[in-house]
């Protein structure tokens, strides 16, 4: 090789070894740029007193005997609904505090008298709005129409289902209004007692968000749902006290199920915002909440500091997961649906 030649090939080599270490400074700068304007987000505050059911370690729990059978009749059905693991960022969590108007509360068409709480009032916080709204009103023909209400100062959740506001007032076909101070029992409200989700237990602290993603941390289970059809019919296991309209076979995972993603998975081919997600499933496990065809729930960035592009993370992000990947925590014998709501004190 002549001299000339190569002069000219290092000098093109020590252009793009400058080009590279810049790329990597700008690189680090953007990074730091965005860790700094993250490292504001607070952790959220858990919505229970440690010791809550859903926020149990559950990584060494044993599995279900039948674990295995309830997971094959899962994926033989189609697995998750629409055949793949996706999330939806619709759910609200608006918060209230102090200084936040009370509007009156009247019964919606379908209300559930037996199961529901009768509130007089309901919180309603300037800006806020319902599940997949930019506001409170909702068509409950079209939508669950969740309407999730966090107060602090008064150590209250409020979550109502088929809820709407107008005229001046909200209405709602259910209301739990759980008490935050409280470590609820495995029985939750009650036996036979439906919630805003089908399983009975509340929604709000089953949903991630993106400031705990931010924060690098979920410490909670989290909200899954599958099509009813692939839900065992007429059962349910603790933590859930009620099952709703599933309609699947015996063997298929009843409400309440509580999914474990497995320890053998290696969750280094997710993403890393989605690594904590996964993570939180192999200790917390995913709770099955109630009946239809997007998997996951996450809380909407309209109500969060983070937003789910500054941590990188889409819908899709956790689709690798396949329902084989996971197995089924041993939730007792199921307990047959009779709708027979007996509130706790």
């Amino acid at each position: 090789m002549r001299v000339g030649t190569r002069m000219k090939i290092l000098s093109i080599s020590t252009i793009g070894l400058a080009a590279i270490v810049a790329g990597l400074v700008v690189h680090g700068h953007t990074l730091q740029v965005r860790a700094a304007r993250l490292d504001h987000v607070a952790a959220p505050q858990p919505y229970f007193p440690a010791g809550s059911i859903w926020t149990q370690d559950v990584s060494h729990a044993p599995t279900d005997p039948n674990s295995s059978t309830m997971i094959s009749t899962l994926e033989s059905a189609g697995g998750w609904g629409h055949g793949r693991m996706q999330v939806d960022m619709n759910v609200r969590v608006v918060k209230a505090d102090a200084k936040t108007p009370l509007v009156p509360f009247h019964r919606g068409p379908g209300f559930y008298a037996a199961d529901s709480d009768e509130p007089t009032t309901f919180p309603l916080p300037a800006g806020g709005g319902i599940e997949g709204q930019p506001g409170y009103q909702c068509n409950i023909e079209e939508g669950d129409c969740h309407l999730l209400v966090v107060d602090r100062a008064h150590s209250k959740l409020w979550e109502a289902y088929q809820a709407n506001y107008a005229d001046g007032a909200v209405s709602a076909n259910f209301v739990a209004v759980w008490d935050m101070n409280r470590i609820y029992p495995a029985s939750g409200r009650g036996d036979q007692c439906t919630s805003a989700d089908a399983a009975g237990f509340p929604i709000a602290p089953l949903v991630f968000s993106a400031d705990e993603l931010a924060t690098g941390s979920i410490n909670h289970a989290i909200r899954f749902i599958i099509p009813n059809p692939r839900i065992r019919a007429k059962v349910f296991v603790h933590p859930a006290t009620h099952a709703g309209a599933p309609r699947g076979p015996a063997t298929a995972p009843p409400m309440g199920a509580r999914f474990r993603l497995k320890a053998s998975y290696d969750i280094s081919q997710l993403k890393p915002a989605a690594r904590i997600v996964a993570r939180a499933m192999q200790k917390y496990g995913m709770l099955l909440s109630d009946g239809g065809n997007i998997t996951l729930s996450a809380q909407s960035d309209a109500d969060t500091v983070a937003k789910y592009a500054d941590v990188d993370f889409g819908v899709h992000d956790l689709q690798p997961l396949k329902v084989t990947d996971f197995e089924v925590v041993d939730g007792g014998k199921p307990i047959p649906l009779t709708d027979d709501c007996v509130r706790n004190k």
